[in-house]
Order: structure tokens, then sequence, then C-alpha cells
């Protein structure tokens, strides 16, 4: 058997190799586009009236190619796209001078087939840029999931709290148990606009559920109406294009935002995938989707995500998925929700499709909390990864709907959702929640860390809810009567907005003022650089200006309380063969006053004189004054020694031993990995320093190494560095200097 190379071995138990990766096998629909057995595009009118869809005859029509024929087709868009070659269409989505409302008119005459194939011809690139130019609504926004294991309503209440203050324009909560909904409901309703007023809440239930929780004003939009590629799946879930077309009405009907959920991948999952590929499955719920007239859709694989990076080009057809549902002139919320992948590369690499053009939702859900406590199955990202996720932003100059949040306005909001929830509770005689409820729900990790409650008196209260028809203006009133009034207002004011009904619009999200932005009144209006949205006024200042960011000007080692060194006159070459100069930089205990790893100059000098002293030669200190760069220092030094021997150190701690025949490039040590030298590392250096001196055989100071030091200092290097370079005066001599001695205690 071949001995095994431990490189391989070693990548082969990186988190990446914990999934499957497969090649394509298109009879079981694993294949992400260009399917064999997809149809070739096809769209045949007599008159007004399609007879012929991808291929297939009315005769042999599916219910999906019935309801796309009748409802989702205008002859005479089709008749116009009929004239153009793919190519061309494919060449408008990405040509600033098309303008989006034009290729909108277009897609209503192209069938799902040829709507795949011609974003098929986009590369990743291309897709993104078609997306940014495509979204319906001027700004990007973002949605939060909210859930715990315990479905303690105080730790709901405060995840929604500091999600709607953190910018999430949409929560989104769901259950283990069914009874809970109307609970859950509630606290995600409170402590979101306690957060914020306006944010939209929904839970994700079963549709009647979710449609009586929204007649009584607890949730204002959904997104739980499925639609499926294939007449199969549909017929699975007892489900046909026209009952969920008929649904989303009802929603609308009681002013309640509305979108559909699809995602490649979910057909081949139900084992009826009719050996299509992900994207013309997607193209078809897609184009189902607009002929049942709805405002969205909530796609891009989401809960199939893993299956659809298993295949090759599966991350290129999630993103193709988004800009078809953009291109079909819908809300897009763009997945992001379900993990990916295992590999933090990769998941990252998946989310810059939608993160750097900007979605209407750029997640479906991103975890408000811990991942231990999503109960939708494990969050893409979660609360432990906000502050990359903010870092991102103001590392492309992105809005990607999430704001920075100082933690002691954290803090301060979740207590007071929570508390608000305490009230609530109190007012309709549910089961209290307690003040050690409320407290650990403003600073705990997870669930975990709340007590448990009497879960069976939950459920019967959440019965309540329904049985006495419970609603959200019963909540405005408990909150108005205990002195919330701002809260109070603010759950009734979506009350109001659900009368008007003017977030039905697409792509609408709700300011905190009340109004309402979307497709109709901020439309995309991209056409080219310079025009659309951009980060930039105001918002930039609040997304780049980051909780964990430092003000530059604090950075840098401080000087020394007191001066540590007392120039002596100017330095002079001397002959004597033991003497090794350590020169030091311009700043070095003067105007700073330690290391970059925070060593104090004067024990790094202290360490090197007794270094050079113990291996027998005589220290002597100088100053460099004409250059802050450790070559120039080392070198000048070496010059003036007597043994043409000495030690450099600039005053950030990077350090090198130095003789004067050498190039000033050139050295005998270089000690660069400042960070990780120790006091004793200086007294090594001095050591071989005075063994060089003397010619006697050295061995070097072992190489120390961080491979991220780089990423970790680089800031206060620069900084550091920039001090002493402020020190530096050109031309001049070095100067002979000794350390003061310390006051005598009294």
């Amino acid at each position: 058997m071949p001995e095994r190379s431990e490189r391989f071995a070693a990548r082969a138990e990186r988190e990446l190799r914990r999934e499957v990766l497969i090649e394509p096998l298109a009879e079981l629909g694993l294949v992400a586009f260009d399917g064999p057995n997809d149809p070739a595009p096809s769209l045949v009118l007599e008159g007004d009236r399609v007879v012929e869809l991808d291929g297939r005859r009315e005769q042999d029509w599916d219910v999906l190619d019935h309801f796309v024929a009748r409802n989702g087709i205008d002859p005479v868009a089709a008749r116009e796209a009929a004239s153009l070659a793919d190519g061309e269409i494919a060449r408008r989505l990405v040509d600033v001078d098309c303008p989006r409302a034009e290729l909108v008119r277009l897609s209503r005459g192209l069938s799902p087939a040829r709507l795949a194939r011609i974003v098929t011809m986009l590369d990743p690139v291309e897709l993104m840029f078609a997306l940014k130019k495509l979204r319906a609504r001027h700004a990007p926004a973002n949605q939060a999931h909210v859930t715990n294991l315990k479905e303690n309503p105080a730790l709901l209440a405060a995840d929604a709290a500091e999600a709607a203050a953190r910018g999430f324009a949409e929560l989104e909560t769901t259950v283990g148990v069914s009874r809970y909904a109307p609970l859950n409901a509630l606290a995600i309703l409170v402590g979101a606009q306690t957060g914020r007023p306006g944010v939209m809440t929904q839970c994700a239930v079963e549709e009647r559920l979710n449609l009586r929780l929204a007649i009584q004003g607890l949730v204002t939009y959904a997104e739980t109406l499925s639609v499926y590629g294939t007449e199969a799946v549909f017929v699975d879930g007892d489900d046909t294009p026209w009952s969920k077309a008929l649904l989303a009405s009802a929603y609308a009907s009681r002013g309640v935002k509305v979108r559909f959920t699809s995602g490649g991948g979910s057909e081949a999952l139900m084992g009826e995938s009719e050996g299509k590929s992900l994207l013309y499955l997607e193209a078809r719920c897609l184009a189902v989707v607009r002929a049942a007239g709805s405002q969205g859709v909530q796609n891009g694989s989401i809960s199939c995500v893993a299956l659809a990076l298993a295949l090759p080009g599966g991350t290129r057809e999630v993103l193709a998925e988004n800009v078809l549902a953009a291109w079909l002139d819908l809300e897009v919320a763009s997945g992001n929700d379900a993990i990916a992948s295992h590999s933090e590369i990769r998941k990252t690499a998946k989310l810059m499709g939608q993160f750097l053009p900007g979605t209407d939702f750029v997640t479906s859900g991103y975890s408000s909390m811990p991942r231990y406590d999503n109960m939708f199955g494990g969050g893409n990202y979660d609360s432990h990864d906000l502050d990359e996720w903010l870092t991102l932003q103001r590392d492309w100059q992105v809005d990607a709907g999430i704001e920075p949040l100082a933690e002691e306005d954290a803090v301060a909001v979740r207590e007071r959702a929570a508390r608000a929830v305490q009230v609530v509770f109190e007012e309709l005689g549910f089961p209290p929640v307690t003040d050690e409820e409320v407290a650990l729900a403003a600073t705990c990790l997870d669930s975990r860390d709340l007590p448990d409650r009497d879960r069976a008196a939950d459920v019967l209260a959440g019965d309540r809810v329904l049985a006495e028809g419970i609603s959200g203006l019963d909540v405005a009133r408990a909150l108005e009567r205990r002195g919330l009034g701002d809260v109070a207002e603010a759950v009734f004011a979506m009350q109001r907005q659900r009368v008007a009904a003017d977030y039905l619009q697409t792509a609408a999200v709700i300011d905190a003022d009340g109004t309402v932005r979307s497709a109709v009144n901020a439309p995309n209006d991209y056409r080219g650089p310079g025009t659309g949205y951009r980060l930039e006024g105001a918002r930039w200042e609040r997304l780049r200006r980051l909780p964990h960011a430092v003000d530059a000007r604090l950075l840098g080692a401080p000087p020394p309380r007191e001066p540590l060194l007392r120039e002596v006159g100017e330095a002079r070459a001397l002959d004597t063969p033991d003497d090794v100069v350590i020169a030091v930089g311009p700043a070095f205990a003067g105007a700073l006053g330690e290391t970059i790893n925070g060593l104090a100059h004067a024990d790094v000098l202290a360490a090197i004189v007794d270094g050079v002293r113990d291996g027998g030669a005589a220290p002597r200190v100088v100053r460099i004054r004409r250059s802050a760069d450790v070559a120039f220092i080392g070198h000048d030094g070496a010059r003036l020694a007597g043994s043409r021997v000495a030690v450099g150190v600039q005053s950030k701690g990077t350090a090198l031993i130095h003789r004067a025949d050498l190039q000033p490039l050139d050295n005998l040590e270089l000690f660069g990995m400042a960070p990780l030298l120790t006091v004793e590392s200086y007294r090594q250096i001095g050591l071989n320093a005075a063994g060089y001196a003397l010619g006697r055989a050295v061995s070097p100071v072992p190489t120390l190494l961080d491979n991220y030091a780089r990423a970790k200092l680089i800031v206060r290097t620069t900084l550091l560095h920039a001090r002493e370079a402020a020190e530096v005066v050109r031309g001049v001599p070095a100067v002979e200097v000794e350390p003061i001695a310390a006051p005598t205690p009294a």
C-alpha cells in the first residue's frame, strides 16, 4: 500500500470534507442547469391563446402548464420576445442602458424553459450585475429568525427587539409545538415594536393557523406558501397552483403581505423531479408565483441549498434563481437562511452572490440568536456572526440590511422588550413572566440560561388567544394601561398598516415613522455607474461606525511616564574589538515606551545589554535619528561598533543583528516577528551579537512564526511605525545614550 501524504490526510479532516459532492445524475434531477431532459423552449399562440408551452401541446399539459399558460403569459410580450434571440435578451440583462421595466415586460412573454436558458448564459459576475439592476426595491433590506428551544416569551421578545434595533425589516418565528404559535407571535410582535416601530412579523405555521393569527393582528406577513416545479409534488402536498393562489388572495384580503416559497432541489429531494434540472423546475415555480399575482417569493434553493451546492455549478444556479425571480418583477427574499456548508469559506462565497448586488431581503432569515436556539434547522449565519457581517458591509461599502448596535443599547432594548411582554402576560392573565426571566433574557447567551416554564400552562394560554380572539388591539391596550405608551402606539400602528394595506405592494418595508417603501414609491432605478442605491451619506456613516472599531489616535504604545534615556553626545566609531552597539530607533524610550506586544522598552534594552555582557562583549547604546528602518538602524550601529557588529531595534520591537561589511538590507539574523519576542528572546539576541563580535560559532536564535500576526497587528504596526517615522531627523548623526537611573527610594 503506498504511503499517504500527510498533507492530503490533514485536508481530509477539514470541515469541507464532512460534505458529499456528487457528479450530476440527470435522471434523478441532480443537475444544476442545462439538464439533458429539460424541454426545448417553445411558446405557440393561436390568436392570444397559448396552445403550446415548452414542447407540449395543450392536451398534454400538466397543472403547472395550464396555470402558467392561462394566467402568466402576456401575448403581446410573447410576440415581441419571439423576435429576439436568446443572446440579445441576455445582453439586455447586463446592459446598463436597457431599463428594468423593459426587461420585466419582456419576461411576461417568455416560457419557463426559455427563462432558464437565457439566465444560464450569464456567468456569476453577470448574474450579480443583473440582480443589482433587477432588484425591485431601491434599497436592500434583511429578515431575521427569532426562535428558542424553550419557546420562552421573554427571550423571544428580547431577541426580536434586538433584531429590530439592528435594522432587520422583518422577523419570523416558528414553533416546536403548534399550540405555542399564538404566544410566540404575540411575543415577537411586542418585541419587534419595542426595538423599532414598523417591523413586520410572521409565525411560520400551518396556513390556516397562520391566517387566523393574521386576522387577529398578531402577524403582518406570511411566506409559507410553497410551490413546486412538478405536478406530482403539488399532488403529494394536496395542493394545486389554484389553491395556492386562492390562499394568497385570502391573506391579501385581510391586509397581510404574502410571498411564496420555492427553491431548486425540492422536487429532487421529494423524488419527483421528472429528471429535469434544478433551474428549469425553479423557473416553472416562479412562473406560477407570478401568474398567481403574488408580490414576491422566498427562493434560492432555501432548505435544499446543501443539495444544490453538492452539484457542479450549484452556487451559480442558486444565484440564477434569484435573478429569475427579480426579472419576473417579484420581491426576492434570497435564502442564505439554511446552512449551506460546513466550510466557512464556502458559506461566505455563496452569500456574496446576494450580498454584493443586494436583494430585497438578503436573507430570508438571519438567526438573531445562537444556532442552538434556531428552530428553523440551524441558520447559515447567527448571532455569533454579527460582527463579521457588519465588518463585511464596512469592507465592501455595501448595505446588507444590518446596523451596528452598542452592547449597552442592546441590553437595554432587550430588557425593555422582555418587560413589555411580562406586562402583557400579566394584563391578559397568562402564566407570569418572572423578573428573573426578564433579567436573563436581557443578557443570556441562549435559552439554556433561562429557567423552565410551565409548558402546559403556556399552551393553554395560547389556546385562549384563539378561543377568545385576543388581538393586536388587545395587546396595545394592555401596554397602554401599564405605561408603555410608545410600544402600545407602535403595536396599534401595525393594526392601522394592515387596514391601509400599503405594504401589500411589491417589496414593501415600513420605516420607523410608518412610511411604507416599496417598488411602487421607491423603485430600483439603477442605470449604470453613479445611479441606483449607493451606500453613502448618513447611512454609510452609521454602518461604518462599528462598536469594535477604535479611534486610530488612541492606538499605539504610550510614551514612558519618565524619560528612560539621556543623550551623552554624538556617537563615535570605536576600534575596540569587543564593542557591540545596541542601536535603537528614533522613538525608542522617547515618543514610544513599549513594543507591539507590550514589553517595556526599559526591559527590552536591559535584556539586550545583559545578553551582550553575558556573551563577554561590551554593550554601548546609540540612538539612530536619521531613519526608522530597522535595516539602516542596525547597519548604522554596526558601522559605529568597534567589533563591527550591532543589534538594531525598532521601537515596535522588530530587531536584527547586523555587521558593517554587509549590505544594509542584508544581515546576520533578522527577528521580524516582534509580537512573539519575549524578554528572554532579546537577551538571546544580545548573547548572539556578542558571539558574532568575538568570532565564536553562533547558533541562530530560533525562528518564531505566527501566520495571523499580520492580520491581527498590521494596523497597530502601521501606527507605531508612523510615530517612529515622525521622530526621524534626516541627515543628523547618531547620538550615544545611556539609561537614566531610577531615583533611589527615600
